[in-house]
C-alpha cells in the first residue's frame, strides 16, 4: 500500500500520542509527555485507567474469536501502535482472522505499516478515513471484510472525540445497520462520573488538543441501541470478564466497556 507524505504538528500534545505515552511508548514527543504528566497531577489514575482500557481490548476480542467465532474486525479510530494490536490478539486464536483498521489521523497513518503486519492465513488493512463519514469506511471496508459474514465493530476511545451536533449515536447506528445478524460492537470509553478526570480533560483541551467529551452511563449505554448485550452488560473495564479477581481501581468510574450483538 502507498502512504503519501502527512506533516505532523508536534507543537500542540496529541491524544494518540499522550495515550501512547501513559501506555508506556515511545511515540511521543516532549509536548506530549508533559501534557501528560499535568493530565496525571490532576487525575493520578490515568495511567492505570489507560492499561486497563488495553487489557479490556485483548479480552474482548479474545473472546469474540474464541467463544463467538467471529472471524473479521472493523477497528475504527485505533490510534498508535503499540503491544497486543487488535489483530495480534484476534490472529493468536485464529490465523485466518482478518482485520481493517481506520483512522483519520495523519500521525497514525504515518505508522499504517506497523499496523499491516498480519498473519499469511489472515489480512490486516488500513483505511485512512474518517468516522463521521460510516458510507466510506464501508465501502472501502468490503475490500478485505466480507459484509455477509459477521463482523465485530470495535470502537475503543473514539466516540468520545466525536462532538454532540455531530451525534457519534447516529453514526454508531448506520455501521451497525451495514453488518449482518450476528455481527458484534465491542466499545470502551470514558463517562462524565470522575470531577478529577474532567477537570483533567478540561485542562488537556485548554492546550488545544482535540477535547474529549466525556458522556453520562446512559449515553454511553445508548450506543448499544438494539443490540443485545453479552453479560456483565456495560461496566467498568476492568470488571467485564476478568481473568482475575479484579480490585478496585480508578478504571472504576473512569472507564465503561461493553459487548452487544446484533440479534
Amino acid at each position: 500500500m502507498a502512504h503519501e507524505f502527512v506533516e505532523i504538528d508536534t507543537s500542540v500534545p496529541h491524544s494518540a500520542r499522550m495515550w501512547n505515552y501513559w501506555l508506556g511508548g515511545k511515540d511521543n514527543y516532549a509536548v506530549d509527555r508533559a501534557a501528560g504528566d499535568d493530565f496525571r497531577a490532576l487525575f493520578p489514575g490515568i495511567d492505570f485507567a489507560a492499561r486497563a482500557g488495553r487489557a479490556f481490548l485483548a479480552r474482548a476480542v479474545r473472546h469474540l474469536v474464541v467463544e463467538a467465532g467471529v472471524r473479521q474486525f472493523l477497528d475504527i479510530g485505533t490510534g498508535l501502535p503499540t503491544a497486543d494490536n487488535t489483530h495480534e490478539i484476534a490472529q493468536r486464536h485464529a490465523p485466518e482472522c482478518r482485520i481493517v483498521y481506520v483512522d483519520n489521523d495523519p500521525l497514525v497513518l504515518a505508522h499504517a505499516r506497523a499496523l499491516l503486519t498480519g498473519t499469511r492465513e489472515g489480512a490486516t488493512d488500513y483505511i485512512h478515513a474518517d468516522i463521521r463519514d460510516p458510507e466510506t469506511i464501508l465501502a472501502r471496508a468490503t475490500d478485505t471484510l466480507d459484509l455477509d459474514r459477521p463482523v465485530a465493530l470495535v470502537l475503543f476511545g473514539i466516540l468520545g472525540l466525536v462532538p454532540d451536533e455531530d451525534d457519534p449515536w447516529s453514526l454508531v447506528r448506520r455501521l451497525m445497520e451495514a453488518l449482518p445478524p450476528g455481527s458484534y460492537l465491542a466499545l470502551f470509553d470514558s463517562p462524565d462520573t470522575d470531577p478529577a478526570l474532567l477537570a483533567a480533560r478540561r485542562k488537556q483541551a485548554a492546550t488545544g488538543a482535540i477535547p474529549y467529551h466525556s458522556r453520562r452511563p446512559e449515553q454511553i449505554a445508548a450506543y448499544f441501541s438494539g443490540l443485545e448485550f453479552l453479560e456483565p452488560g456495560l461496566v467498568p473495564c476492568t470488571r467485564w470478564r476478568p481473568d482475575e479477581p479484579p480490585v478496585d481501581s480508578p478504571a472504576d468510574l473512569s472507564t465503561l466497556g461493553g459487548i452487544g450483538r446484533k440479534p
